[in-house]
């Protein structure tokens, strides 16, 4: 068989190909942007002193990362862009409040306390202890992607 045989039969097979590895991203919207990297186990401590230096000197809108404990579930923010909401407790001692919009990222199923989460937000001061939110996609482009990690999975 010459070579022009050969390609004219592997055009189908690479069509096929194709077609799967692109249908397979459509099914699954989750995997078309990059998985952030998760946050490695010395990272904890070095977001910890960010986290308690935000809060100390009362600062708000830096973008930061970090790991907690679930330690309160809370009712849904339904009032505006709709929130989950839970309280994280750092290695350090300190909480977060997070408020998870879920109009614009899914929320996070079978959320317990006593489960370990990962987020890249926006850090916002209040006295007890602060806020993390962005933690989803931003639709217009303009703002660094956040994210929530729950048992392996990514919540943007």
């Amino acid at each position: 068989m010459d070579r022009r045989g050969r390609v004219s039969r592997a055009l189908p097979l690479l069509g096929v190909l194709i077609a799967a590895v692109l249908g397979s991203q459509w099914l699954e919207p989750e995997r078309l942007a990059p998985a952030p990297r998760p946050v490695a186990s010395a990272a904890p401590a070095a977001a910890d002193r960010v986290l308690g230096q935000a809060f100390s000197q009362g600062r708000s809108g830096e973008q930061v990362r970090g790991a907690g404990v679930v330690v309160t579930l809370l009712p849904d923010d339904r009032e505006g862009s709709r929130h989950q909401r839970f309280i994280l407790r750092l290695q350090s001692g300190q909480t977060l409040l997070v408020a998870h919009n879920i109009d614009l990222a899914p929320r996070i199923p079978a959320l317990a306390a006593g489960d370990t989460v990962a987020f890249n937000g926006v850090y916002e001061w209040n006295r007890q202890g602060g806020v993390i939110h962005w933690t989803h996609h931003d639709p217009a482009g303009r703002h660094e992607p956040g994210w929530l990690q729950h048992e392996g999975r990514f919540y943007r």
